[in-house]
């Protein structure tokens, strides 16, 4: 028996000396490959589906990360059994306890100082017992609750999300980082549109923080208003029915208002839950890389980078705008670039040796000129009157050594332009903003009325309004942006889980006697989750003696504070009932799961 506990504790170390080494070593590549993630940022993608992600980044990882991390823990098995045979397998054990535990805490370390984990759980249980502010709920201002007018002629939009696109790229004369001008056309069209940066010929641009600094982020920035958030209890947002439900977004705006409306991207539609997102807010057809193959515009076995490169993807959008400018009804056509994607970008046969060895850089300029060249064509089609055209970066890019050189103080922000806009400014100074605010300023931009210039947590930039950045400066409203929100989990939807379920029983009490003799049982629950996802609660109470079950409804009490902490209760009479011969259940019904069984308690002598 001694002998087996001793393989046991062996075999307990050596697995942990793996998964220690392993989490840490996924955490360096995450932080290697993804300079700027946070904790929001992280749990989102924890809890999505790696459908439609790029293979060379799967594959990047496989090779450095994992198989090495495999190849370690085999040398370190054949250092054991050596070891064992020279009879000092116990100095190797505990050195790789050891080392187990001080990789444990240098992830951890890692996990706090680089995306800030251990400060977002605080900060969420502080949220959950109404000890902070719910900024995003206190700031949020919500599309069905305000006036939006559209002008009698509808204007047609055209969205332009540009991969990891910043006007940063541009040269210090323009307002850019860099000494040589990576985007040279994209610069000067920007002076045919508005980027809300005054009069003079320094390029404005939106920042991306916390919550809206990746591809699906930006682009739920930009349309919603608000940064993407989950809960950390939550499932996976590809487990869901719905797609932020409670939320109006820019495609439920012009849905209601007639526009056809179409998403083309040359990946697949499902990575990030933008298939959810856009078909569920505005009923979006998906032309995206499957559509591509099934519509014969692409081989069936065609696949480069993370899909069909932009060349492609503009092709494809004129014949799309010839279609939809044929029809009656207005139409929004939503199109996002993907050859910008790091790491350092696909090399298409348009791209030129402009920049030496610095790929992205030449990836950056490629793109650069068919962009320029898809908007001049626009600009050339009878329905250009009627449209306006919005250019957007997504986020700032991801690429970990493309900015090295572009000093901690200078501001990187994405590059925005609008042109052919149907409204005017009423500030001319240079605004500060957030992607977060093209959202309201989209609509305006068509000529659309917006009572109070203010959705989601955007601005009217074309108003005299301030934007949140103005009021709080970047670093405080990216701390706010930082932090969990309670609101935003609610207009997720996202459902309880079962995990969550066994957890409820931690908060439970149960009195167990009163004046009236009856037994109290209730339970709350302060970690965060979808409350409107509970539909039902029942008390079951089964006498051991004779295996009799009785069934009480309970009472579901939401917290005036926060919404996420519930309270359920029943009171029953047991004045006469041998404690010790009943044990307490409870049966809970929530979307998606039916009579789940918690035991909370059995009394015992």
């Amino acid at each position: 028996m001694k002998i087996i506990l001793k393989r046991i504790i062996k075999i307990l170390i050596l697995a942990l000396t793996f998964l220690s080494g392993l989490v840490t070593a996924t955490i360096i590549w995450i932080i290697r490959n993804w300079a700027e993630m946070n904790a929001s940022e992280l749990i989102y993608h924890l809890t999505q589906s790696v459908n439609g992600a790029n293979p060379e980044v799967v594959k990047h990882y496989l090779l450095k990360y994992f198989f090495v991390t495999v190849l370690i823990m085999i040398i370190a098995v054949i250092v054991a059994v050596y070891a064992h045979r020279r009879s000092k397998a116990i100095i190797v054990y505990s050195l790789y306890l050891l080392g187990s535990m001080g990789l444990v805490c240098f992830s951890g370390y890692l996990l706090e100082t680089r995306m800030g984990l251990i400060t977002y759980y605080k900060h969420q249980y502080k949220i959950a017992k109404g000890i902070e502010e719910d900024f995003i709920k206190e700031n949020y201002v919500d599309p069905k609750s305000v006036e939006i007018l559209f002008p009698e002629k509808k204007r047609n939009i055209i969205y332009i999300f540009l991969e990891s696109f910043e006007m940063t790229y541009a040269d210090a004369s323009h307002g850019g980082a860099f000494e040589r001008n990576v985007i040279p056309m994209m610069t000067e069209l920007s002076f045919e549109g508005e980027d809300f940066s005054g009069d003079d010929e320094m390029l404005e641009g939106g920042e991306s923080l916390t919550g809206t600094d990746w591809t699906m982020g930006g682009m739920f920035a930009e349309s919603a208003g608000v940064p993407l958030q989950v809960s950390i209890g939550g499932n996976g947002m590809q487990d869901q029915e719905d797609f932020f439900p409670g939320l109006t977004a820019l495609g439920d705006i012009l849905e209601e208002e007639g526009y056809v409306q179409e998403l083309m991207i040359g990946s697949d539609a499902k990575f990030g839950g933008r298939d959810k997102y856009y078909t569920q807010h505005g009923n979006y057809k998906l032309l995206d890389y499957n559509w591509a193959i099934k519509n014969n515009k692409i081989p069936e076995d065609y696949y480069v980078w993370w899909g069909y490169e932009d060349e492609k993807l503009f092709e494809f959008a004129k014949e799309e705008l010839d279609r939809l400018s044929s029809g009656e009804k207005p139409f929004n056509l939503t199109l996002l670039t993907v050859d910008t994607h790091f790491e350092d970008g696909y090399i298409c046969p348009q791209c030129r040796d402009e920049f030496g060895d610095d790929r992205y850089a030449n990836v950056f300029a490629c793109s650069d000129r068919q962009v320029y060249s898809f908007v001049k064509w626009i600009q050339e089609q009878p329905f250009y009157e009627d449209t306006t055209v919005i250019i957007s970066g997504d986020h700032t890019t991801m690429d970990t050594d493309f900015c090295a050189k572009v000093s901690g103080e200078y501001q990187r922000r994405t590059y925005v332009n609008i042109i052919n806009g149907n409204s005017e400014r009423m500030m001319q100074n240079d605004r500060k903003y957030t992607t977060m605010d093209l959202f309201p300023t989209t609509l305006a931009a068509m000529g659309i009325s917006i009572q109070g210039d203010r959705l989601g947590l955007g601005t009217n930039l074309y108003s005299d309004k301030k934007t949140l950045l103005e009021l709080y400066g970047t670093d405080e409203l990216d701390d706010l942006m930082g932090r969990p929100s309670s609101f935003m989990m609610n207009l997720s939807n996202v459902y309880i889980t079962t995990e969550d379920l066994d957890k409820v029983s931690e908060g439970y009490y149960i009195t167990e006697t009163n004046e009236d003799g009856k037994i109290t049982v209730s339970l709350s629950y302060i970690r965060s989750i979808n409350v409107n996802s509970l539909e039902k609660a029942e008390l079951v109470i089964t006498r051991k003696s004779s295996g009799e079950k009785s069934l009480y409804d309970m009472s579901i009490i939401e917290d005036d504070v926060d919404p996420n902490i519930f309270t359920v209760s029943s009171e029953t009479d047991f004045s006469e009932t041998d404690l010790n011969d009943i044990t307490v259940e409870i049966y809970f019904t929530v979307q998606g799961i039916e009579n789940y069984r918690v035991l909370f308690w059995e009394k015992t002598d």
